[in-house]
Order: structure tokens, then C-alpha cells, then sequence
């Protein structure tokens, strides 16, 4: 006879401690911690744990008995559900200093080498409406709510939506009404569009069983007023993607490039796909300012496949602490490693000898030579391939070792084959570029074989979520 598993517990009163991994705020129940989405730290809460593990729970909110001090009116109606801004329930303040402890904490708990006072988050002036590209997901499977008028009125005759993923689910989607993370007209083409695929019967994707002809959307804006606009197709139905590619022209006239993809693939990746052009540019052009005063911008030609920072004014304030941090003299040589378009290598370009750009996708080369030729760059040479192999005795032979290197890995931070070059090319500054302080605090631990942390410097990137940058300057002793 099976054992019966006893019931995950219910915790009454229980005080949220602090903010924690992925977002989660913090507490602790019988020497186990328990991690508490939606929750702020100082919160008196009931919960119920839906998760157990040997060292810590996953609970839910079940009561709020009293609010931290910390808690604000979520913006968005989506709260709670959509997966994307999980800090909305806190003041802005409280998410800068929490973004600031993470930078900490990572340093404290996983570097465990000597560093100076971090200095204070750099803060957004936006803090809503801030992206510059968004994704939608067409389903014939949203999620239905416990106010969806469909099901009380005993089950839903439609269920279409245009959205968002939720959280773990790869087949149902978030109908979204309104999000505030992308400006206007934005919110207005995705339900154009989805109304236009109600009226005219087009029918949504089913990811489980791979059929219906609306997939994706993705909306692309710039600086410089540009708005791209791609819809992703299950098949080529000539006639109805004509249709919806006339509608969307003559409706939002704004639109300077719109496009389509025929993705037939189990997946929604188009990076291997080849974009259609239905009018206007392959391309939006995006700008940046000048790291020196009364310096010509940069533009960027951003097409739609290419990565570009999703928050282009927080960008700046990033490209310019890594700039300002490097204190160029005029005569370096510098390498980028995992440069991507080029944009921190033309960023700096014009205040050093020669800039060596390193990244690992091919497309991404081929962007940041235009780029180079749109800005008039002259000194920059782009490599592309496996950064722990494209970085060996050779390639340094052939091109000089660094005085400067500047770094902006992925998530998961450096090989630690990279690290080990780079202490072999011991040029005088590194500059870290980093989206996950956890991981860039284990490459500075490698690193601190020769090199000291003289400055620590977080840039809040994204509003709304947990997600933190962070630049690190280290010197050769």
C-alpha cells in the first residue's frame, strides 16, 4: 500500500525578510527558507508551500495580514500573473536599493575578494514604457482568469489571445491588455491585430499540436522614431498574410518596416529564418549620444534579427560608465570581448589607437561591420567564433596583447578558459560589463590572481524586475 505524502504546510504569520534569487522575496520557517513571489520584504503573511525541497520551500501568498513599507499599487491589471515585471508591488526606491544589495551580496558571498564601497545605482529616468522590443505570442490556449466572463458563463466558446507566455508554460499565453513596458502605439498594433485576426477568422498557433497560422509578433521602436513590425507565420497562406500586411500599412502608417517570417519549425527561434520585406526598410536606424560632449551621435542600423540594448537610454548610462572607467589616454589597444553589434567598440573607438571586437555569433559580425561604416569607423577589426577558442597565443601574437579589455559576457558569464587568457594577456584595465552579478563575481574571483577591484558600479537597466547591470573595473597589481 503507497504511502500517503503528507500536505506541503500552511505558515500563518510569517515575516518576509528581504528580496531574494529570481526575484522572490525571502523568509525563513524552521531553519528553512522560504521563497515568496509577489511578496516585499517586510511583509506580516500567511502563505501555503506548493514546493519542497531538502533545504527551502516555494510558498504563495494566501493573506497579507500587514504591508512592508516598501509596497506600492501594482501599474498593470496583468500583476501577478504575467511573469515579466515581478516587482511592480515595490517602490522604485526599494528596487534600486535591493538591486544595489544584490551586487553586494554576489561580491560578499561568492568573490570573497577586497572591493571598495560600491557606488550608488545608477537609476532610470523611465521606469515604465522603457523597451524598445517586445514579443508577442498568438494561442488558441490563453489563460483563462477567475473573472474570465467566459468561463462563468459555463465555458469559453474563444479562446484565442495575443501575449505574453506565462511563467513555466510553454502552450498558454496571457492575454494582454495593456503593457507598460513598450511606448504607444505598441499596445495599439498588438490588439489591432489581434481583433483583425478575430474578425477575419485567422486562426492562432497551438504549440502542442503545431497547427494555426498566427505565431508570433515582434515590435521593434527607436530613438529616432523608427517603429519595425514583424509577424511570424505558421505556413505561406499568400492571400491572408497580404491581407493582414495591407491592414497593418494602412492603419499605422507610423510603421517605417514591416515585415513577415514563414517559420514551419517546432520552434520559435527565427534567428534561421529569412525575413520578408512588405514595405519601408529591411532596418530601423537607432541612435546614441556621444560619450564626449559635442560628439557626433552614433546610429545603429538595427534589423530584425539583430540585438540592440532593449533599454536604449540606460544603455547610454552603461556604455558610459564603462567608457568613463577605462580613462582612455589616446593610445590603447583595446579588446572587446563578446562585442555583439559593436556597440560598445564604436562607443569607445574614437578615444583609443585600435579596437579588437570578439564575438561568437556570425550575424552579429556582419551588424557591427555596417555599423562601423555607417559611423565612419575606421580603426575596429570584428572576429567572430567560440570566444575560449578564438582568444588563444596565436590571435594575441598576431594582434597585440590588450592595455585595455573591455568584457560584456552573457548571463552565464566567462569560460573559465577565457579568464585564464585574459590572465595571460594581463593588459593594465579590465572593464566588466555584466547582467548577472552572481556570475560575474565568480569570473572576478579567478581574475583576482593579478587584478584588484578598484570600482563597482550597478546601472538599473529594467525597471520592474530584478534584473540588475553591473560594471567592475580592476586594475593589474
Amino acid at each position: 500500500m503507497a504511502r500517503k505524502k503528507r500536505p506541503l504546510p500552511f505558515i500563518e504569520n510569517l515575516e518576509v525578510m528581504d528580496a531574494g534569487a529570481e526575484g522572490k522575496a525571502v523568509a525563513r520557517y524552521n531553519e528553512r527558507v522560504v521563497f515568496i513571489p509577489f511578496a516585499a520584504p517586510g511583509d506580516l503573511v500567511d502563505v501555503q508551500v506548493y514546493k519542497k525541497r531538502r533545504n527551502y520551500y516555494e510558498a504563495r501568498i494566501e493573506k497579507l495580514h500587514k504591508a512592508s513599507e516598501y509596497r506600492v499599487q501594482p501599474k498593470c491589471s496583468h500583476f501577478g500573473l504575467c511573469g515579466g515585471c515581478k516587482w511592480q508591488h515595490l517602490d522604485y526606491e526599494a528596487q534600486k536599493r535591493f538591486k544595489q544589495k544584490q551586487v553586494k551580496d554576489s561580491l560578499d558571498r561568492i568573490a570573497k575578494v577586497p572591493y571598495p564601497e560600491v557606488l550608488p545605482i545608477i537609476g532610470a529616468d523611465k521606469i515604465y514604457y522603457y523597451r524598445n522590443k517586445l514579443e508577442f505570442t498568438f494561442s488558441d490556449r490563453r489563460w483563462l482568469t477567475d473573472l474570465d466572463a467566459s468561463k462563468e458563463e459555463g465555458g469559453p466558446t474563444n479562446t484565442n489571445g495575443l501575449g505574453f507566455h506565462l511563467p513555466g508554460m510553454f502552450d498558454k499565453i496571457l492575454d494582454i491588455e495593456q503593457c507598460y513596458l513598450q511606448a504607444d502605439p505598441s499596445n495599439d498594433i498588438r490588439l489591432a491585430v489581434k481583433q483583425y485576426a478575430l474578425d477575419n477568422g485567422l486562426t492562432f498557433f497551438n504549440a502542442r499540436s503545431q497547427e494555426g497560422l498566427l505565431r508570433n509578433m515582434i515590435i521593434r521602436n527607436a530613438v529616432s522614431g523608427d517603429l519595425m513590425v514583424i509577424v511570424i507565420f505558421k505556413y505561406n497562406d499568400k492571400k491572408v498574410i497580404e491581407g493582414l500586411m495591407h491592414f497593418l500599412s494602412k492603419k499605422f502608417p507610423e510603421i517605417t518596416s514591416l515585415m513577415y517570417v514563414i517559420n514551419e519549425k517546432l520552434n520559435d527561434s527565427i534567428t534561421d529564418q529569412e525575413p520578408v520585406l512588405f514595405k519601408g526598410e529591411p532596418y530601423i536606424m537607432e541612435e546614441m549620444p556621444s560619450p564626449v560632449k559635442d560628439g557626433n551621435a552614433f546610429k545603429f542600423k538595427v534589423g530584425p534579427l539583430s540585438f540592440y540594448q532593449t533599454n536604449p537610454e540606460q544603455a547610454f548610462k552603461l556604455y558610459k560608465t564603462a567608457y568613463d572607467f577605462a580613462s582612455f589616454k589616446g593610445n590603447e589597444l583595446v579588446y572587446d570581448l563578446y562585442t555583439g553589434t559593436g556597440t560598445i567598440a564604436s562607443f569607445v573607438a574614437r578615444a583609443v589607437n585600435k579596437v579588437i571586437g570578439i564575438e561568437y555569433v556570425e550575424d552579429a559580425v556582419a551588424d557591427a561591420k555596417q555599423n562601423m561604416a555607417l559611423n565612419n569607423i575606421e580603426n575596429i577589426e570584428f572576429y567572430w567564433g567560440d570566444m575560449a577558442k578564438v582568444l588563444d597565443d596565436a590571435f594575441i601574437t598576431a594582434h597585440g596583447k590588450p592595455d585595455v579589455l573591455l568584457t560584456d559576457p552573457p548571463r552565464a558569464g566567462m569560460h573559465e578558459k577565457v579568464v585564464r587568457q585574459i590572465l595571460a594577456m594581463e593588459p593594465e584595465k579590465i572593464v566588466y560589463v555584466s547582467c548577472n552579478p552572481a556570475t560575474q563575481a565568480r569570473d572576478v574571483a579567478l581574475l583576482h590572481e593579478k587584478y584588484d577591484i578598484v570600482k563597482v558600479q550597478p546601472v538599473d537597466m529594467f525597471p520592474q524586475t530584478h534584473h540588475v547591470e553591473n560594471v567592475i573595473l580592476l586594475h593589474k597589481r
